[in-house]
C-alpha cells in the first residue's frame, strides 16, 4: 500500500449533498487517494442537528455542533450548508488559516465572491467551486481554464432544474404552469416555497458566476436582468410551439462588441425565451441544465447533464477536493480570480434580439395597419404575423367571434433593441386599438 501524506478533510454541512460527499469520501478513501496522491482523512462534519435525518448514515463520532475545531489544522474545508452566514465567516476563517475551500454554494459567491476570493489571494490558497453553477456539468473548469486563452461571445444556459421540469411538463402535455409546479413540489423538484426557483433568482446567481468567469470581470448580483416564469402559461407554450419554439428559463451572459465606452461591454440577464426547437437546448428534457457557450475560436461547445440531486453535486464537489488535494502536494501558491478585464456591464436596455409579441386587439378595419405604424414608428421590423379571432367554439368546431370582436396577433420581428421594444409595447398598449399585451419573449439561440 502505497504511502500517502495525510490531509485533514473538514466538511460543514451534512444535507442532501453534503451527506453524500461524507459517504462516498469513507467508501471510496483509498481510490480518492490513488488519484489525488493524498490520502484524505474526513476530520469531522459540522451539522445544526445531531439527531437530524439524513439520505445516508454517518458515523456518529464524526459530527458535530461545533465547527470551530474542524477548522483549526484542516488543509480543505467543504462548504455544503448554504445560505450567506456562518457559511462566509466560516470559510474566510477557514482560509486566513491556510485551508484550500470547496464551495457549492451560489448565493455566497454571488454576492460576496470577491471578498472570498481576495482573502484567498492574500494567502496563497485557492477556492473551488465546480458544483455552485450546475451541479454535476463541469463548466467551472472549462471557463476558468481551458478557454482562458480564448474569448467567449456569449453563454446561454438552462441552469435551473426546476424551472425545466416545469417548462418541458408545460411543453409535452400542454399543463398549466400551477398543476405541474404542484407536481414539482411533491416530487422534490421544487421548494414548499419555490420563489428562488420559479422567479430567476437561483438562475441568476448562477449567472453572475459564469459570466464573471467568461469575462475575467466581477459581475456583481444587482447587474443581473432576471424575470421569472409565473407569467407563463399554457397558451403561451402553443404559441410557441406553434412557431416552432419551446419556452426555456434563460441565463445569457452576452459581449456586446462596441457597447461600451472605447470598447466592448457585457449583459447578463436571466428571463424566459423561445428557443428553436432545432437548437441544441430545446432537447434539455425534465431537471437537466445544459450549458450552450459559443467561443471565437472553439466555436460552440456544449456541456449537458444533471444540475442538481445530492450524488449528482457529490461527483463534483469530489472533483474539486482531489484538485485542492493536488495543488498541496505540488506545492505553490493557489491560481488568483481572472477578474482584471472589467468590462462594463451594460443595462437590459442595450440588448439586441428577436421578439415574438401576442396582442389581443380590436377585429375592425384599420387595426393591423395602425399597429404595424407603431411598431414601425418605434424601429420594430415586423418579421412574421398571424392573426386569429377570438372566440369560442360551435358544435361543429368552428370558431365563433366573441361579440366584441377580438383578434388575437402573434407577432415575430426582426432584430430589435430592448429599450426600443419596451418603449414600442407600451405605446401599443396605449394606443386605444390593443385591448391586452399578453406577452412578450424573447427569442434566443438564433
Amino acid at each position: 500500500m502505497t504511502d500517502y501524506r495525510r490531509l485533514r478533510v473538514a466538511l460543514l454541512g451534512a444535507g442532501a449533498v453534503g451527506s453524500q460527499v461524507a459517504a462516498l469520501l469513507l467508501k471510496h478513501g483509498a481510490e480518492l487517494a490513488d488519484r489525488a496522491g493524498a490520502s484524505l482523512e474526513l476530520a469531522g462534519i459540522a451539522v445544526r442537528d445531531l439527531d437530524a435525518p439524513r439520505d445516508v448514515e454517518l458515523p456518529r463520532e464524526l459530527l458535530t455542533t461545533d465547527p470551530e475545531p474542524l477548522l483549526v489544522g484542516a488543509d480543505i474545508v467543504i462548504e455544503l450548508m448554504g445560505g450567506i452566514e456562518p457559511a462566509r465567516t466560516w470559510l474566510l476563517q477557514a482560509i486566513n488559516a491556510g485551508a484550500d475551500v470547496v464551495t457549492a454554494n451560489k448565493a455566497l459567491l454571488a454576492t460576496h465572491g470577491p471578498e472570498i476570493f481576495e482573502a484567498a489571494d492574500q494567502v496563497g490558497a485557492q477556492v473551488y467551486y465546480e458544483a455552485a453553477a450546475a451541479g454535476a456539468i463541469p463548466i467551472i473548469r472549462p471557463l476558468r481554464d481551458s478557454l482562458a486563452g480564448d474569448r467567449v461571445r456569449r453563454i446561454m444556459g438552462i441552469v435551473n432544474g426546476t424551472t425545466n421540469y416545469i417548462l418541458d411538463r408545460m411543453d409535452r402535455e400542454g399543463a398549466e404552469f400551477a398543476d405541474v409546479l404542484a407536481d414539482a413540489q411533491r416530487l422534490g423538484y421544487a421548494e414548499a416555497d419555490p420563489t428562488a426557483d420559479v422567479e430567476g433568482y437561483d438562475a441568476a446567481q448562477k449567472a453572475a458566476i459564469l459570466a464573471s468567469l467568461a469575462f475575467h470581470t466581477t459581475v456583481p448580483l444587482e447587474a443581473v436582468h432576471r424575470e421569472g416564469i409565473t407569467a407563463i402559461d399554457a397558451q403561451m407554450i402553443e404559441d410557441a410551439r406553434h412557431a416552432g419554439y419551446v419556452i426555456k428559463l434563460l441565463a445569457v451572459c452576452e459581449r456586446l462588441e462596441g457597447a461600451g465606452e472605447g470598447g466592448d461591454a457585457i449583459s447578463v440577464r436571466v428571463y424566459p425565451a423561445l428557443v428553436d426547437r432545432s437548437h441544441p437546448l430545446a432537447s434539455v428534457h425534465g431537471a437537466n441544465n445544459a450549458v450552450f457557450v459559443e467561443a471565437e475560436a472553439a466555436g460552440d461547445l456544449m456541456f449537458y447533464g444533471a444540475g442538481a440531486g445530492g450524488v449528482q453535486t457529490a461527483s463534483a464537489v469530489l472533483g474539486d477536493v482531489v484538485s485542492a488535494a493536488r495543488r498541496h502536494i505540488a506545492g505553490g501558491l493557489g491560481v488568483a480570480e481572472s477578474t482584471r478585464a472589467n468590462l462594463p456591464i451594460v443595462t437590459i436596455g442595450h440588448v439586441t434580439t428577436r421578439y415574438q409579441i401576442t396582442l389581443e386587439v380590436d377585429d375592425r378595419p384599420g387595426v393591423l395597419a395602425t399597429v404595424a405604424g407603431i411598431l414601425s414608428d418605434g424601429r420594430v421590423s415586423i418579421a412574421t404575423l398571424e392573426q386569429t379571432v377570438v372566440g369560442s367554439s360551435d358544435a361543429a368546431g368552428a370558431v365563433r367571434p366573441d361579440e366584441e370582436g377580438t383578434a388575437r396577433l402573434v407577432i415575430g420581428t426582426h432584430r430589435a433593441r430592448e429599450q426600443d421594444l419596451s418603449e414600442t409595447v407600451q405605446r401599443l398598449a396605449d394606443s386605444g386599438v390593443v385591448e391586452r399585451v399578453v406577452s412578450v419573449l424573447r427569442v434566443e439561440g438564433d
